[in-house]
């Protein structure tokens, strides 16, 4: 039999090797101190994990992306052996692209690319989508120069429209011509990033760009660039967070931290519109008056995986499809985790979300 005395002593090593074991990253749902003298601590359940992997790869677009600024990623995750690694891409088309062929593990888009991925073949998933507020849309526009007379949607009738296709402003262009009685095929389409074309639109060569935050704000502030058409009220569910379905599956309990700290953050930006713009500004090179108009129409928290929401997901993928855009309808169900999955990956802010 055990005496008191050696009990006590073989209650020490046990906690001591909890705190020093070097074979795996571990995550503790209680707080426990490894100098506690308190007989209760010692009886603690604690959870642990071991990560598949030691290295998260984020994929952000070139208009910038304040998770990486802060990085609330890398407070976090570094602590518990896991490494961030950034990688940024034109726009939403480019960064899927990646994520098809393995380049990164998780990136944020808007609604448009991860349907045109999914029809590409891309084994992806969706894993949050962004929250939509009241100025949604107000960052997005279709433009036209100064002196253009260009006055109204309509008369973009048979003109040259610059956008990058499979991006947002495809599904934004296809909506706002309906709405004035238009035909996808009643304009010339020419596909463009916009990192690109924004100096051809300051030039003069493009008649119409549809265009989004930051190059948006700077043409019309600094060109006198004029919106035909912001994308208020376009009827889109918003952008997502996507995931290769292989790193989402793999990884639950990183995926769910990475999205909490994403939508913590997201929180911070909402209530520090101002501080956000002086972060972002000097890295964008651009004023920040300018900045700070981007920072106060951008969306920055995150909301849940929902049957409703992949309803209006799978409307926008039928009406590419109905357009004759995508070459084979696709089932936005297929992109999609179990429910257990996304209760394993989601954070309870996000939970109540619709």
């Amino acid at each position: 039999m055990f005496t008191s005395s050696l009990k006590k002593k073989l209650t020490v090593i046990n906690k001591v090797a909890l705190c020093i074991m070097p074979s795996f990253i571990v995550l503790s749902t209680t707080l426990i101190s490894c100098t506690s003298t308190n007989p209760k601590a010692d009886t603690v359940a604690t959870k642990t994990i071991t990560f598949k992997t030691k290295l998260v790869r984020m994929g952000y677009q070139s208009s910038g992306d304040l998770v990486r600024v802060r990085g609330v990623l890398e407070k976090r995750l570094e602590p518990l052996g896991i490494k961030v690694q950034w990688a940024q891409f034109a726009q939403g088309p480019q960064l899927m692209e990646a994520m098809n062929v393995g380049k990164i593990d998780i990136g944020s888009v808007g609604e448009t690319p991860p349907i045109f991925a999914q029809a590409a073949g891309a084994r992806i998933v969706y894993l949050a989508g962004r929250r939509l507020t009241p100025t949604s849309g107000a960052g997005s526009a279709i433009v036209v120069p100064k002196g253009s007379p260009i006055k109204t949607l309509a008369d973009i009738k048979g003109q040259k429209v610059v956008f990058q296709k499979g991006s947002a402003s495809h599904y934004f262009i296809i909506q706002a011509l309906k709405e004035v009685g238009l035909k996808y095929s009643d304009i010339q389409v020419l596909s463009m990033p916009n990192v690109e074309a924004r100096g051809a639109f300051i030039q003069g060569t493009i008649p119409v760009w549809v265009t989004g935050d930051p190059h948006l704000a700077l043409v019309e502030k600094l060109h006198g660039a004029r919106v035909l058409r912001d994308a208020k009220n376009i009827g889109t569910p918003g952008g997502y967070y996507i995931g290769t379905r292989e790193f989402s599956k793999d990884n639950p309990e990183l995926v769910r931290i990475i999205l909490e700290e994403i939508d913590k953050n997201g929180q911070w930006a909402e209530s520090n519109r101002k501080e956000v713009a002086k972060l972002i500004a000097p890295i964008l090179k651009i004023d920040l008056p300018i900045q700070e108009i981007i920072s106060s129409r951008s969306n920055n928290r995150l909301k849940g995986i929902t049957p409703e929401l992949m309803k209006d997901q799978q409307r926008i993928a039928d009406l590419f499809y109905e357009e004759q855009i995508l070459p084979k309808k696709i089932d936005v169900q297929e992109a999609l985790l179990t429910p257990k999955e996304y209760a394993a990956i989601t954070p309870p802010t996000l939970i109540s979300e619709k």
